[in-house]
């Protein structure tokens, strides 16, 4: 039987989107992939911190609990990871009670292909090249910039503290048509005006 995505908002996320991997992502860039797999072995128990994209998906996956919201949103986990390494990702999933149930693990293979297979509507990464590919093959996409201030977490238990959820969009190409940009870089202010 196939899988039903009708009617629901599928967002792929990178594992650097999701989870603070800075730290291994620098071994990984460093000492290849052998440290890499090594590390992140050696530290499958470890749970990870959120990353810049945690609140959002926590807050999009909570739209499933509101009424009338069930089985709205799914999140599935997009990764070059293999299985080997994506362990402590999904330890670090339960931990946090994410209900997240999917993944591509591509082993290092390009995502785009993965990305209409799985009828993704939105991909999230730290990785400009696959958001890139998502895009010109027509998958709504976002780089989420890493090394900035992620969510508080609480000492006592490590979740991630509840904080409000904004969004900004650019009304003039994202909400409305460019017309208006483009009239203000051909033509000026007073046009736009």
């Amino acid at each position: 039987m196939a899988y039903n995505s009708d009617g629901r908002l599928v967002v792929g996320v990178s594992t650097r989107a999701l989870f603070d991997l800075e730290k291994e992502n620098n071994i990984f860039e460093r000492e290849g992939l052998e440290s890499y797999r090594k590390y992140q072995l050696e530290h499958e128990k470890d749970v990870l911190r959120p990353g810049p994209a945690f609140v959002l998906v926590r807050e999009l996956l909570r739209i499933n609990s509101l009424p009338g919201g069930k089985d709205r949103v799914e999140v599935i986990i997009m990764s070059r990871n293999n299985a080997d390494t994506i362990l402590r990702i999904f330890h670090s999933i339960d931990y946090y009670g994410l209900a997240i149930s999917r993944a591509v693990l591509s082993g290092g293979a390009v995502l785009t292909p993965y990305l209409k297979a799985f009828g993704t509507d939105l991909f999230l990464s730290a990785c400009g090249e696959d958001v890139q590919s998502a895009v010109d093959a027509g998958i709504a996409a976002g780089i989420v910039c890493t090394g900035g201030r992620q969510p508080e977490t609480d000492r006592t238990s490590g979740y991630a503290v509840r904080e409000p959820l904004r969004i900004a969009f650019d009304g003039d190409a994202v909400l409305f048509a460019d017309e208006s940009e483009r009239l203000f870089q051909e033509k000026g202010l007073a046009a736009f005006e």
